[in-house]
């Protein structure tokens, strides 16, 4: 296979920063297991998730973080219906999880970042990112307001419930669910969050560049103890790629294999035999432990595809400039 380009998903075949290849995609997977689906709820659904994050929802103005962008909404919803299909493949018919669930996680994926865009009355803030850390309850309520919208009200609150998988401020233990087989697409779609963006070719300088200006405006770089003494949790991006090794091996290899079930096992039935997310997941975390061996930043030399014309991280300047206590670490 040539050399993986930027904006492509593992295999190099699905341009994820595109939304009709990636629904294609997803509209081909689901036939490979469901005879029968509702093809036109999820067409409108991706339709309607271009459209929220491009700024052509009247009430929202257009995507501006440019980590938790249109691109990582598409890895994540393919790797998920990937999941699906392999699981659906081996499994007897009384234990397959059925269309009518495969398409209320595939739409709570589509939306699992909905929390991070601003309204268009929001003259408060200056970037979405300045949500991060309520963005998941953010992004359950635009779910249970959306399924509405799709016409699959009885879902509404399943969807609500589902997305908290994909955050850390809810126990997996304390998400309720109608069913295991509901809990199954949960594991699937916390799975499929952390492989698609951690297995991206260009995640170390994501990482870098966009997920720590977006720690900064959400108050995580920095956090305030109950008597309100600054403490530093990331003094620079690169301090943060430092801890990066340490939050995969105690936070998410305990995600992916006890909270969620191993799971990914499941890309292996769909890739026949292979593990394309795994493995590109674990060519990013050797390349940064050699980074960090030898103290050398500039090996961090991919250049992510542009979002939205700016190579600037759109808020920031402004957000520090009233907060200059932050300045600092606004490296």
């Amino acid at each position: 296979m040539r050399d993986r380009r930027s904006q492509y998903d593992v295999t190099n075949q699905v341009d994820v920063s595109e939304v009709p290849d990636v629904l294609a995609s997803v509209l081909e997977i689901f036939a490979d297991v469901y005879p029968k689906f509702n093809r036109s709820a999820l067409k409108k659904a991706f339709e309607d998730c271009y459209k929220l994050f491009e700024g052509e929802n009247p009430d929202y103005l257009p995507c501006d973080t440019l980590y938790h962008d249109k691109q990582h909404t598409m890895d994540m919803t393919l790797a998920l219906a990937r999941l699906i299909n392999g699981h659906e493949r081996t499994a007897s018919k009384s234990e397959r999880i059925g269309a009518e669930r495969a398409l209320i996680g595939v739409v709570t994926a589509l939306y699992h970042d909905s929390g991070y865009l601003r309204s268009i009355h929001d003259h408060r803030h200056h970037n979405g990112a300045e949500y991060t850390l309520i963005h998941v309850n953010r992004s359950s309520e635009y779910l249970k307001r959306y399924f509405h919208k799709l016409e699959l009200g009885k879902h509404a609150q399943i969807s609500g419930q589902m997305v908290h998988y994909t955050g850390l401020e809810v126990c997996p233990s304390q998400i309720r669910l109608p069913d295991e087989k509901t809990h199954l697409v949960g594991y699937m779609l916390g799975t499929a969050d952390l492989i698609a963006q951690m297995s991206d070719r260009c995640y170390l300088e994501k990482c870098r560049d966009r997920l720590y200006p977006e720690f900064v405006l959400g108050g995580l770089a920095i956090q305030v103890d109950k008597d309100g003494k600054e403490h530093v949790i990331y003094e620079s991006a690169e301090d943060m790629l430092r801890k990066t090794p340490s939050f995969y091996e105690h936070e998410v290899e305990n995600r992916l294999n006890n909270l969620f079930k191993k799971v990914y096992s499941y890309e292996q039935v769909h890739f026949d035999g292979q593990s394309n997310y795994i493995h590109a997941l674990g060519q990013n975390q050797a390349y940064l432990k050699k980074i960090l061996k030898n103290e050398d930043f500039d090996l961090l030399r991919r250049k992510p595809p542009e979002n939205y014309g700016t190579r600037n991280f759109p808020g920031l300047e402004e957000y520090l400039n009233q907060h200059p206590q932050k300045k600092h670490i606004a490296k």
